[in-house]
Order: structure tokens, then C-alpha cells, then sequence
């Protein structure tokens, strides 16, 4: 779970409606059923008309893995599980990690390991992993695009609920009666709008964005892992190829070469 994402949600919402009350305002007020018709569901809608259906029906997979994430990669432990395989393949050659393969989770890591034993050429090894890696990349810029959209379209929505709202002022001003709710719409859309913008749908494609940033870091690691271990590289080459890949504090502080009761041992039980 992704607790930045959770805590700073619940910090604008606390911030804005705490605010608003603060003022004197009524909470309350904010519960606007025409005006959340006219943005919630028009901004969904407009979006449709840009996005593929596929994408649309994807899209709240994609917001929760902002909240809950998606169980990509821990580096450290891709690189533990790398100088394991590297010192295996070294004693016993590439064919001995043929039993490992089931134990691997990721798909990526998994379908890399599987070409790399069945004796694949490293040009096209590591051609064929970064094609896929491309390819995870692009479903997840489709992802964030979409809410980036969402974004731009939702306060020129609210606008739009806004001039609604006061057209209906303007047909009511013979019944003073309508004036207070049609007031309301156009002021409680144009807060939809923004609202949503700015909380919800551009904070959650950022967030998707370093996520995706960060995977493809992590991928790289994968390849560069394979690409040592096919070559040859002894264990501890291994490990000061990859772990230039991580932050200093997540480097291992020494020993352990990937021998089977160390680090190494405990990645390739839990993969």
C-alpha cells in the first residue's frame, strides 16, 4: 500500500473542506447532485470520446495500484536474486538453473531467465527484453494519459456547469425559488471541477508516472542481470554491475557472493 498516496489525499481533502468550514461554511453545501452529474460523469464521458474503450475499463486498475500499488520490483532483491543465479550457473552451468525458473513470480524476470537458458544470443536476448520492456512502458503512459486528460477536461467542465447553473438563474429570475439552487449548481460545478483536477486526477497520473519510471529502472536492472550472468561474470562482478543501479542506502554492505544460505538463498525461496 502506498501510504504518501493515502495520507496526502486525506491532507487536501482535511485542508480544503477543513477550510471551507473554518469560514463558516456548511459542508453540506458542497453535495450537489445536478452539478456532479454535469462534471463526474461529463468528464468521464468526453474522456471516452478521446481513449480507447480498452483503456477506459483498465483505468481503475491503474488508480488502484497508485493506492495499492502493483507488486513490481524490489531491486535490491532482483539484484540478490541475480548474484544467486550468477554463482549457480558459474559452478554448474546456465542448464542448472532450469528448476529456478517456476520459483521466479515476475513474468519479466521469468520470461529473460527462460531465453537466457534455452540458450538464446545476447543481442537478441536483451533486444527481445527491452522491446518488452518498451511495451510495459507504453501501457502505462496510456494509463497516466488518460487521467492527464481528465485533468484538463474537468475544470472546463465545472466552467461549463457554472454557465448551466446561471442559465437557469436567468430563466427563473420570475421565481426567486429556483434562484438559490440554480446559484448552487454553478458555483458547486465549477468546485467539481477543480477539485477533481487538481486532488484527484492530475496528482494520480503523476503518481503513475514515477511509478512507471521507477519500473523501468528496475527492468533495466533485469537486463543488465541477464546479460552478466550469459556472459559469464563471476558473482561478485555481478553484484558491482547491478547495485550501481540502486541508491547507496539499499546496497548490500558487504559478504555474500549469492551463496545459497545468504541473501541470495532467501530471494530465490521467496521468488
Amino acid at each position: 500500500m502506498d501510504i504518501a498516496t493515502l495520507v496526502g489525499l486525506g491532507l487536501a481533502i482535511i485542508g480544503i473542506i477543513g477550510g471551507n468550514v473554518l469560514e463558516g461554511g456548511n459542508p453540506a453545501a458542497l453535495i450537489n447532485i445536478p452539478g456532479f452529474m454535469i462534471v463526474i460523469v461529463g468528464t468521464f464521458g468526453a474522456t471516452m470520446v478521446a481513449q480507447p474503450l480498452p483503456t477506459m475499463i483498465g483505468l481503475p486498475k491503474a488508480i488502484m495500484k497508485a493506492f495499492f500499488g502493483g507488486g513490481g520490483h524490489n531491486s535490491p532483491e532482483t539484484v540478490e536474486l541475480f548474484v544467486t543465479m550468477a554463482d549457480k550457473a558459474r559452478r554448474e552451468g546456465l542448464l542448472a538453473l532450469e528448476g529456478d525458473v517456476d520459483k521466479i513470480h515476475d513474468p519479466f524476470t521469468r520470461k529473460g531467465v527462460q531465453l537466457m537458458i534455452d540458450g538464446t544470443d545476447p543481442e537478441l536476448l536483451r533486444e527481445i527484453m527491452e522491446i518488452e520492456a518498451e511495451a510495459i512502458k507504453h501501457r502505462h503512459e496510456s494509463n497516466f494519459s488518460v487521467l492527464e486528460l481528465m485533468g484538463g477536461i474537468a475544470p472546463t467542465i465545472g466552467v461549463l456547469g457554472a454557465v448551466m447553473g446561471l442559465m437557469s438563474v436567468m430563466a427563473h429570475l420570475d421565481e426567486p425559488e429556483h434562484i438559490g439552487p440554480g446559484i448552487a449548481t454553478a458555483f458547486v460545478a465549477t468546485f467539481y471541477g477543480v477539485f477533481t483536477a487538481n486532488v484527484l486526477y492530475l496528482p494520480l497520473a503523476n503518481k503513475l508516472k514515477n511509478n512507471s519510471r521507477h519500473e523501468q529502472h528496475a527492468l533495466q536492472v533485469v537486463i543488465e542481470g541477464l546479460m552478466s550472468i550469459q556472459s559469464g561474470d563471476n558473482p561478485r562482478i555481478v553484484r558491482e554491475k547491478l547495485e550501481g543501479f540502486l541508491q547507496p542506502s539499499a546496497r548490500s554492505k558487504g559478504g555474500g557472493e549469492g551463496s545459497e544460505g545468504g541473501a541470495g538463498g532467501r530471494q530465490r525461496e521467496a521468488a
